[in-house]
Formats: structure tokens, sequence, C-alpha cells
């Protein structure tokens, strides 16, 4: 039984309708996956600051959680290059606990999000502000690499892009050959892997095992110098990571609240994303709230054992799809093969060269780069172009909080932009025509007096300067207003109470307000707003006919009989009618055509006739 609300346990479900053919196909895509995952989770660990166990624990333990409770059957998660600066500035700030704490919090504000449905919301985040900020974050990640790909001996690496810039500049001098020769190799390596055997084995997990093999036969740590994850942390712990509760202040935790967002956001932005991809390979639909809440547990959970952020990784989860997987029982595999590889590998894995960690980070970040979208920026509109290039400086530039906050807000003012655009305020007469005889104002009287606008679209708060010029425009004050708003079908606060103050003003003059076929939710939302009430019910009519009826009785005028349809109008209409058949007939011979068989082969041979 599952209670609305709560997350769903869908694994049972899973094994209960999983062929053993498809679980079979689901494992080996586990151990596919796994062996991009290894190298990828170790790499963005270091490069966040922390272990490289801490990001195989993220994977196992977050890859594991995702799979059961989120809304994708196919998606991987695990650490992303989506928090490589963040968690590397939290950690200088805050230290570990404040990194898990601020996790752990992140986690909470993903599970409100899912139980609140706006998982929907999220996913129509504007293209320009998604592609910004992966660009963004990927020139981020290649900047992060500088110390440990050129071999610099320094203590510590700037946080800021400019910063870490100025210290491959000043020490340029101090690379060290041999660190910059292997991490070369690497990426050449991961660079030139076919793309038929990535398929089976990831380049990265193949640059990764040379460099080790080298590095540990030939001993480059102590005859070249090469730092590996032995020299740089010490030793390799396989051991379950302790459970660590959160001993939050409320002084922590107001600092956190806004890098808390941020890694939910991205978190939210980043798995949706991934899902929706996947829905695309498979031709599938994802429970985006759902995936939401299983994105919270795991940073949930995961915080509490010494995780870093987790979330869906798009890499992994079309590497996923693409080797057969089709159920969560492949994300479970992966987590499962990872824990593995951990235990048995601990004692080789001292010896990975920290070059070679690197290089398959550089030639990650430098795919998510893809220079091609930065040469379409002159072919797209204006508005679009200036929220991609001021998303992406700020995201390299300043800090990814400020960047992902006034991302949002672009992505916000973007749409009312768009929705402004859309939506239209226009006086209109009787040489106006639209569909239908009720709605149409050919052959009808407009008496002196009577102005009426027809709206069009949304009436939010972007609408409602067009309200205002256009009355302006129309240089006379009516004594009767119809607004004519049966194509509107939204309405918000702020467009509510332009229609309060339009009201309030033309009833201090002795002016009147008319409504002509109001939709169902701007109904609803005046009606809940009392608004229908100070109107006056008398004043909201089903069409402009009856809307015309209320102005004429409004001034006194005597009714008028409504005539018959004009002969012209209904000519018209026939020949508008026949001009529609005629082209449903052509393209309905066109689809033939394409299908290549006969006309009328499965359908009514009267129907053309109808």
């Amino acid at each position: 039984m599952t209670v609305p609300g709560l997350p769903k346990l869908r694994l049972p479900a899973v094994f209960a309708g999983c062929s053993l053919a498809q679980c079979r196909r689901d494992a080996l895509a586990g151990l596919n996956v796994m062996t991009l995952a290894f190298p990828l989770s170790m790499a963005f660990a270091i490069a966040s600051g922390a272990t490289p166990e801490q990001g195989l624990w993220t994977a196992i333990i977050g890859g594991a959680i995702v799979a059961v409770f989120g809304g994708s059957r196919v998606q991987i998660a695990g650490p992303t290059g989506a928090f490589v600066i963040i968690n590397y500035g939290l950690l200088a700030s805050h230290g570990l606990g404040g990194l898990l704490l601020c996790t752990f919090m992140a986690g909470v504000m993903l599970c409100v999000m899912g139980l609140a449905k706006v998982g929907s919301i999220i996913r129509f985040i504007p293209y320009p502000v998604s592609r910004a900020f992966t660009k963004g974050i990927a020139v981020l990640i290649i900047s992060s690499q500088i110390k440990n790909f050129f071999g610099l001996q320094v203590d510590a690496m700037p946080v800021d892009f400019v910063g870490k810039l100025q210290v491959l500049a000043t020490q340029g001098g101090a690379l060290h050959g041999p660190t910059v020769a292997l991490g070369a190799v690497t990426v050449a390596v991961i660079g030139f892997w076919p793309v038929k055997l990535s398929r089976y084995v990831p380049g990265a997990m193949v640059g990764l095992l040379l460099a080790t093999a080298a590095a540990w036969i030939f001993g480059f740590e102590s005859s070249l110098g090469i730092a590996t994850i032995g020299s740089a942390f010490g030793s390799f712990s396989s051991a379950l990571p302790s459970f660590q509760m959160p001993e939050p202040t409320w002084a922590l935790v107001s600092d956190l609240v806004q890098p808390a967002f941020t890694i939910a956001m991205l978190v939210a932005m980043q798995a949706l994303l991934c899902a929706v991809v996947t829905d695309g390979l498979l031709d599938q639909k994802h429970d985006s709230n759902q995936e939401l809440i299983g994105q919270g547990l795991a940073n949930m959970v995961g915080s509490l054992f010494g995780c870093v952020p987790t979330t869906g990784a798009v890499a992994r989860s079309v590497v996923n799809v693409r080797s057969g997987a089709r159920t969560p029982v492949a994300g479970l595999v992966h987590s499962a093969l990872l824990l593995v590889l951990l235990v048995a590998a601990a004692p080789l894995i001292v010896h990975v060269p920290l070059a070679a960690l690197s290089a398959v980070l550089v030639v990650a970040a430098w795919r998510m780069i893809s220079f091609k979208e930065f040469l379409r920026l002159g072919r797209w509109p204006l508005s679009d172009s200036s929220v991609f290039v001021a998303t992406f400086a700020l995201t390299v530039l300043t800090n990814l909080t400020l960047a992902v906050e006034v991302g949002v807000v672009l992505a916000a003012l973007l749409m009312v932009k768009r929705i402004s655009e859309t939506s239209q305020i226009t006086a209109v007469d009787e040489s106006t025509e639209t569909e239908g005889s009720q709605h149409s104002l050919v052959g009808k009287e407009v008496p002196d007096g009577v102005l009426i606008f027809r709206v069009f679209g949304a009436f939010f708060f972007g609408v409602v300067d067009k309200l205002d010029d256009e009355l302006k425009r129309a240089k006379r004050e009516p004594d009767v207003l119809i607004l004519r708003v049966r194509k509107v079908l939204a309405i918000d606060a702020t467009g509510l109470q332009a229609l309060e103050d339009l009201h309030a003003k033309l009833r201090a003059k002795g002016k009147h307000l008319v409504l002509s076929a109001p939709h169902t939710q701007p109904l609803a939302v005046m009606e809940n707003a009392g608004f229908i009430d100070r109107i006056g019910r008398e004043n909201v009519c089903p069409h402009i006919t009856a809307a015309l009826a209320r102005a004429r009785e409004i001034l006194g005028l005597p009714p008028v009989s409504e005539p018959q349809e004009p002969h012209e109008v209904i000519a018209t209409q026939r020949q508008e009618l026949e001009a529609a058949r005629r082209e449903l007939r052509e393209a309905l011979r066109r689809a033939d055509r394409i299908l290549d068989r006969p006309a009328h082969a499965g359908r009514d041979p009267n129907h053309d006739k109808a």
C-alpha cells in the first residue's frame, strides 16, 4: 500500500516484472557503468578537496538509494562536476562538518520540493541558463586541475578562477615535466580511445589503469616524484565510513542556507535533465517529483556517512541505457560492484597518479564545454544570448551560489518576457472578426460610449502595462468598458489587482466595467477574491452578445433584437469550410503516398464526402 506523498519503494515491483534475460542485461550494464564511475567518483571527490574514498562511497550509497527511490528507471547517481567548486569552497570555509551539514540540508530541501510537486517546474528552466551553468562548471573543473595536472608545488590553490590563473602564470616555470607528460599521455589515451570500444570499456578506465600500472611497475612515485593517491592522502581505507549525526548551530545553519539551496538546485536541474535525456533514449517518462525525493534521500543519508553531494550523472546514465539497462537493477549492480572493487583493490588504489585522475576530469570537462554552443549564440534571440553570457560569466568569475540565484531569477524574468510577448490587449470594433457567431462583432451594433478590448494570453504582471497603454491610446473614456477575456487562460494576483484598480477608477467616475466570457481559472480566481461580487455578477457575461446587451442596459438604451446571420457571412464560412476540406483531402493523399498505400486504404470510402 502506498501512502500519498511518501516515497515509493519500486524495487520489489521491478524484480517481479523483470525477466531473467533482462536482469542479465541490467547486470552487464551495471558492470559497464561501474568501470566509468570508478575513476570519475574518485576524481571529482579529490577535485572537491575530499578523499577518494568519499567519492566512491558517494557513488555506492547515493547510486543505490536513487535506484530504489528515484523516479527514473535507469538513472545512475554519484558525485559530478557540478559540485566541485562549491564543495571546495565549503570545505575551505566550514570544514568537512559544514559540507556534510550543507549536503543534509540540501537533501531536505529536495524532499520538500518533491513532496510539493515542483519537479515539473524545475524541468522548465530555460535552455540558455542550464547550458551556461554546465559550460561554466566545466571551465572551473579544468581550472581546478592546474595543480595536479602540471605538478605544481603549491600549498593551496585559490578557490576563485582568476586566482588559479594567476598561480599558473607565476608558477609556470615550476612545471613538473614527468607529471605533465603522464597527464598528457593519459589525456591522449582517453581522447583517442575508439567509441565502439567505449561501450564495453570506457576510455577513462583504460587511461587510469595504464597510468597506474606504469607508475606502480616503474616506481614513478619514487624515481620521478609523480604524486599518487598514497603520497597525497597517506593511505586508502576500504572500511565503511562511520555514522556522523550533524551538529547544527543556528549561526552555522544561517551561513549554509544559501549554499544548501545552490546544491539543491544543481542536484534538481542535473538529475531532471539526466532523466529527460534517458527518457528520450528509451521513449519512457520519468516521475520528476519522485526523482527529487529519491535525490533528497540519497543526499540526506549519504551525508550521515561522510559522502559529498550526489546527483544523476548524464554520461553514466547514457552509458547505462546504451549498455542495455531498463530497470533500477543496473544502478544497484553498479553500486554493489563499486563496493567490491573498493574492498578488493584498496591496496592498489594508493598507486593511482593524481595526474591521471586530473586527465580524466580534463577530458570530461572539455567534452562538457562543446564550443559549438558558443558559435550558435549569434543565431539566438538577443535576450537568450544575453542570459547565457551573463550566467556563464557569473559561474566562472564569481561563485556558483550567486550564479545559481541570478540564473534562476533570469529564468523567471525570461519566462515573464516570453509570456508578455505572446499576450495581447487590443481595442476591437464591428470590423473585427473572430471565430463563431456568438463571439463575432460582425453584424452587431456597438453603442456610442462603449469601448471593447480583447485580451489574449495570460494576464500576469508582465502584461498589466499593456492594459494601461491601450487605455491611454484610446484617448477617450468610455461609459462602459467591455473586456473580452475568453482567451485569457490564466491570471495572477497582479493581473487581478490591475482589474481591481481599473474597476475602482471607472466606478469613481460613474463608469462601468463588463467582463465577457471569462475562462475557468480566471473566473475561479476572481470568485475567490470576491471581485465578482464587487463588479456585480450581472456584469460578468457568457459571450460578447450578452455583454453588449448589458452595456445597452447600463446606458438605458432599448435592447436590440439579434439579426439573422448575414448571407455574406454564411457564404464566407461555407467557402472557408470547403477550403479546409480540400486541404484535409490533399493531406490524406500525401500521407497515403508516404505510407505507400492505395488512396482511401483503411478509411471509409464516404469519408471525403462527409
